[in-house]
């Protein structure tokens, strides 16, 4: 048992949509991930994902809406629902999710990461 201060697992990596374990819990990963730029449409067929921005802001893109999730916030993303993150600055989140979760979901392409460092 230890306590993990964000900033500075945080601060070991620059980059971005490349999650990194940094606790696990009941079957649950809490990653951290930076994201800047656009991610990939995609949805996950059986795990909800929980977005919490530790630092900057991002938009939830959605088919029909986009929502800007500010530091401090967090948003669940229910399983099922295709969406596509979007920084357009370099944003710090901290995702919770079961460790079966593959980050880009249903699709796999050059930004899948199947295989996640622990920090």
């Amino acid at each position: 048992m230890e306590k993990i201060n964000l900033a500075k697992k945080l601060s070991t990596f620059n980059d971005y949509f490349n999650p990194r374990i940094a606790g696990e819990l009941n079957g649950q990963h809490v990653k951290l991930v930076k994201f800047k730029g656009e991610f990939v449409w995609h949805h996950h067929d059986n795990e909800d994902e929980l977005f919490y921005v530790v630092k900057g802001s991002f938009d939830m893109h959605l088919h029909d809406k986009i929502i800007t999730v500010n530091e401090g916030e967090f948003l669940i993303m229910p399983r099922g629902i295709e969406h596509k993150p979007v920084a357009n600055e370099e944003v710090e989140i901290m995702l919770f999710e079961p460790a079966t979760t593959v980050n880009t979901g249903n699709i796999e392409n050059e930004l899948t990461r199947k295989e996640l460092k622990h920090i």
